[in-house]
């Protein structure tokens, strides 16, 4: 059973994940209130995966994730955000986090990229990858047309990483290319690799610095 800590200074928002969470089979550990009691909990309940707020007191919610991305053991990360947090949504990119929703996503999507992010895998909900992407675009790529070519990518590989930088999950990404599921988890973990990166949302990052998106 994933194990996950819940973390938001809302008291009745955690109380609603925590009802979510549950229901979906998944084993909520701890709450914490702010970022320095999650960071704290990390560090002493281990858990799988942490549910982040990205503005809270005391400690944000990028900073939070930033120090426990820096424990012996840490946690998946999957920060939640608004519309109005950008900032804070780049600044949890920088940080670690392996997953990206906003707020009123469904509990559907919301145990998918938790499960996700427990196997290691990210799921970038389409309205922060395009505020990602959007931000991005205000700098100028490198301009390397053959950057694909320089980094051994192969077409199909630029088709999926072109997908997953919109936010697409594996499945999507698999029915609108017609191929496996099983097969665009290979191009991804090949992607990763080539490109040096660890996450899908790193991927579609350097993506678009070398103007492949």
């Amino acid at each position: 059973m994933i194990r996950v800590l819940i973390a938001d200074d809302q008291a009745l928002f955690r109380e609603g994940l925590r009802a979510v969470l549950t229901a979906g089979g998944i084993d909520v550990v701890g709450e914490a209130a702010n970022g320095a009691e999650a960071v704290a909990l990390a560090t002493e309940l281990l858990p799988d995966v942490v549910l982040m707020d990205l503005r809270m007191p005391v400690l944000d919610g990028a900073a939070a994730t930033r120090r426990i991305q820096a424990l012996p053991r840490p946690p998946r990360v999957v920060a939640l955000t608004t519309f109005d947090d950008d900032d804070s949504v780049f600044d949890a990119v920088r940080a670690g986090a392996l997953g990206y929703l906003l707020k009123d996503t469904s509990s559907a999507r919301l145990l998918e990229a938790i499960q996700l992010a427990a196997r290691g895998e990210s799921l970038l909900d389409p309205a922060v990858a395009a505020k990602i992407v959007g931000e991005l675009a205000r700098t100028p790529p490198t301009g390397k047309r053959d950057a694909a070519a320089d980094l051994g990518l192969s077409e199909r590989e630029v088709a999926v990483l072109q997908r997953l930088a919109r936010g697409a999950a594996n499945k999507e990404i698999a029915a609108e290319l017609r191929i496996a599921e099983g097969t665009v988890k290979n191009h991804v973990t090949s992607i990763l690799d080539k490109l040096d990166v660890s996450d899908r949302t790193q991927a579609a990052l350097k993506a678009r610095t070398l103007g492949l998106v």
